[in-house]
Parts: structure tokens; C-alpha cells; sequence
């Protein structure tokens, strides 16, 4: 007898870094015959349709995003506004949604809405009698360290609180600095991200009033990270697997980056891309490109321009153009991630260690730099470079702003040198990590243990 399908409606922040995620997860639980009912701005709609794997199972659910001042006219994600200091304006539109939201599920009438940054999400649901489910791309480690209830928001927390970890946290060299701590505690504790709410505050409330919480990781790698975030938020964590994208069928390399690729040497080329959000100011900006350039090794980055900028052209140091030219590439739209960093040719990956980029990056040969330049980022990093020892963050001074050009190329120059000792551990755990996440039997059994343990909260 066939598995009886559920319903799923998915409303994710208004960032192409968690859309594209969510839509990976749909692909997942639309190709075991489950629907799919996937709200996305009107605009944005055109955007995703590529990457949906199974059309006749997952459906575009339009929805208009209220203009809020300060706002550019038309503005839909985070892709569409110049600076991070606008998102949380951006939330607050995405809040303004609410009725519209509720009005489409209760016409939808699915089993289950997944979401993340949408706080109010639980409380509409229970009231429709629909499961919400926390759907996190976030680290299990990030949301462990950085949110943990066993920090106390609710009383006063201090930048050092998060020099160290929180109580009872796993056993783990993740950590911060003074500065580190200081920046964060700016950004989660005291700023508004939304109307009225603060960005810690929006964190906890979606991830304590859900029915349950799920991320895109896998007990391998995240259980015991996992199982401190069930015990402490109360809630049932359950673990998606890896989620790997897997590319849309049509899917090839734009003929340009190919070309360009296909003129170099295996594992040569040095890709550098700090995804759709991040934004450097000027003289971090140039200080990473002059690091590339330092290395002497040929490389391709997409960034976008630095802040007060709107060119990239018109963002490079001086003479940087004549000194790289035929070597060096800095490009500022959006390109083919996934498809570049699989390039024969590509043998480093200068991240600023998003979850998504990270995912990417660990199924493909490429070796890992990471250049963190915030509180989640900066906890992935550490993870990723001190628990896991799969690649190398960039030194920062105590006290310095900026990552200097010096310690953009000696990170590099570290992971790309073939008899480097630091190079030979890094290269062999990040074989063992890419056989782990590149299992198919592995992420089909996480899929089925999800869509099991979905079925169980419907009971």
C-alpha cells in the first residue's frame, strides 16, 4: 500500500540564501509525491522556476510584499535592497503579509507550513489547525551557541557571554572575541530586526513556539549540536540530512565562465563569492581583492559592489585591472555557484561562510577559505575550521576591523600548497566530509525518517 502524501506550504525569509534552500527541501519531499504549496513574491517567482524539479507537484503561491519607507519601490528580497541596514525594514514588510498569509492557508488547508524568520508563524497555524515546523538552514551549532534559552535573554546578556559558550553547550573550540561579542550583541540584542521586535527575540519565539524544528544537517556531523537544541527549546529536532542541491537538468555553465575556467590548470583557480546578502565596506573590499591578487594565482570573484558604490568598475584598487588582466576576474551579478566551484579548474573557495555556500562547497573538491564577517558566519567558521578542521579562516588581529591582504593570501597559499601539512589535513578531511554528504542512500534514508517523523506530529 503507498505512503499516504501530506501537504506542505513553505514561507521562507525573503532572501534568495533561503528561498533556494527551501525549494531544495520541497524538491526533496515532492519527488516522494508530497505537495507543495511555496509562497514567493510575485516578482521573484521567475527567479526560482529553474530550480523547480517537480512543477507539477510544487506551486508558485504569489504574494504581493507592502512597501514600507525607506524601502526601494518594488523591493521583494534582500537581492533588491542595497544594504544590510535595510533588512530589517525588508522584515517588517514581510510581517505586514500576515493577513494575506493566513487568508491563502486557510483556503490551502495544508498539514504542515515551514518557515523561518516569520516568528508569528506558529501561533496562525495552531489557530488553523496546520503543524509549523521550523525549518532552519542555519547550523544546528550556530542556533546552539548564538540563541541557546540557556543564555537568558530575558535578563541582561553582555558582549562577554559570547566570548564563551553557552551552559551545558557540547564539547567544541567554538568561541568568539571581545569585538566579535560586542558586534554581536549590537546586531541580536539591541537592534529592532521588524517592527517591535528584536532580532534575538524573533529567533527564540520561532524556534520555541513551533510544533517542530528541522534543519538541513545531518547526525554525523550535528547530532550532538542537534540534541542540545531539543533538550533546551523543548521541541522535536529532526534532521533533514544534508539537503545537497541537486542541479536542475538544463543546468550548464554560462559558455563565458566556462571558457574562461577551461583555460586554466586543474585546481588553479581561486573562486571567491560572499553570496547575495553580503555587502563589504571599501576598504575591506579592496583589501580582499589585493589579497587575491597577491597570491598570484589566477582567480574569479563575485561580489557585489562595495558599500556607497553601485559599480564594480569603478570599485577596484588602482592599476588592479592592468596588473591581474588574463589572470583575474571581479564580477558583480549573480553566477552559477555550485556549477563554478565544480570546475575542474577550481581549486580553492574564498566563502564568507554562509550555511548555503558551505553545503555547496563541501561536495565539491575545492578547499576552503573562510573570511566570516558576522555573529551566524563567525560560528560556521569556527566550526567548520576548528571542530571539523575542513578549512582555514582568515586571520583578524585582536582588535582590527578588517582582514588585511597579507592574511587573505598566507589562508589561501596554506590550503592550496599540495605538500603543506596544514593543506594534506584539510584536503583529507574534506574528502571524508564529502563522502558523508554525497551518499545517496544517505540523504534518501534522512528524507524518509523526515517524512516519517511529519506523519508521527499528524497522529
Amino acid at each position: 500500500m503507498a505512503e499516504k502524501t501530506f501537504e506542505v506550504a513553505t514561507f521562507p525569509w525573503l532572501a534568495m540564501g533561503h528561498l533556494i534552500p527551501f525549494l531544495h527541501i520541497s524538491n526533496r519531499l515532492a519527488q516522494r509525491g508530497h505537495k507543495i504549496h511555496f509562497f514567493v513574491p510575485t516578482n521573484t517567482i521567475t527567479k526560482l522556476e529553474h530550480l523547480n524539479l517537480h512543477p507539477d507537484l510544487i506551486t508558485f503561491i504569489p504574494f504581493t510584499v507592502p512597501h514600507v519607507d525607506g524601502l526601494p519601490q518594488g523591493a521583494e528580497t534582500t537581492n533588491d535592497i542595497a544594504s544590510y541596514a535595510l533588512q530589517p525594514r525588508l522584515m517588517t514588510a514581510m510581517d505586514l503579509t500576515q493577513p494575506t498569509i493566513e487568508a491563502s492557508l486557510e483556503q490551502l488547508k495544508p498539514d504542515f507550513v515551514f518557515y523561518d524568520l516569520a516568528h508569528w508563524i506558529p501561533t496562525l497555524a495552531r489557530r488553523l489547525g496546520i503543524k509549523s515546523v521550523r525549518y532552519s538552514i542555519v547550523s544546528p551549532s550556530t542556533v546552539a551557541y548564538l540563541f541557546s534559552p540557556a543564555r537568558k535573554f530575558h535578563e541582561k546578556v553582555t558582549p562577554d557571554d559570547f566570548t564563551k559558550p553557552p551552559p551545558d553547550f557540547p564539547a567544541s573550540s567554538i568561541k568568539m572575541s571581545s569585538q566579535e561579542a560586542r558586534a554581536l550583541v549590537n546586531e541580536l540584542v539591541e537592534k529592532e530586526f521588524g517592527s517591535g521586535i528584536r532580532f534575538a527575540q524573533r529567533i527564540l519565539s520561532s524556534y520555541s513556539e513551533c510544533d517542530a524544528i528541522s534543519f538541513n544537517a545531518c547526525k554525523e556531523i550535528a547530532g550532538h549540536y542537534s540534541d542540545y537544541i531539543e533538550k533546551h527549546f523543548g521541541r522535536p529536532v529532526i534532521l533533514a540530512g544534508p539537503v545537497i542541491p541537486d542541479s536542475a537538468p538544463a543546468s550548464t555553465l554560462e559558455e563565458r565562465w566556462a571558457k574562461w575556467l577551461n583555460s586554466f590548470e586543474a585546481k588553479e583557480v581561486i573562486f571567491c563569492s560572499f553570496g547575495s546578502e553580503c555587502v563589504l565596506g571599501k576598504e575591506q573590499f579592496e583589501e580582499l581583492l589585493l589579497g587575491l591578487e597577491l597570491t598570484g594565482m589566477p582567480f574569479l570573484a563575485a561580489l557585489k559592489p562595495p558599500l556607497g558604490l553601485e559599480k564594480i568598475e569603478d570599485s577596484l584598487p588602482g592599476g588592479f585591472s592592468e596588473r591581474t588582466k588574463g589572470r583575474g576576474v571581479v564580477y558583480g551579478g549573480w553566477v552559477q555557484q555550485q556549477l563554478i566551484m565544480g570546475h575542474t579548474s577550481v581549486g580553492c573557495y574564498v566563502t564568507h561562510c554562509g550555511s548555503g555556500s558551505l553545503s555547496e562547497a563541501m561536495v565539491n573538491e575545492c578547499e576552503l577559505v573562510l573570511m566570516p564577517m558576522n555573529g551566524e558566519k563567525i560560528v560556521n567558521s569556527r566550526f567548520v575550521s576548528g571542530d571539523s578542521e575542513v578549512g582555514v579562516e582568515v586571520e583578524r588581529e585582536e582588535g582590527e576591523e578588517f582582514f588585511s591582504r597579507e592574511s587573505v593570501s598566507k589562508a589561501i597559499r596554506l590550503v592550496m600548497e599540495v605538500d603543506g601539512e596544514i593543506g594534506k589535513k584539510v584536503r583529507a578531511n574534506n574528502a571524508k566530509w564529502r563522502e558523508l554528504l554525497s551518499s545517496k542512500n544517505r540523504d534518501s534514508s534522512y528524507i524518509d525518517s523526515l517524512i516519517q517523523k511529519l506523519h508521527g506530529l499528524l497522529e
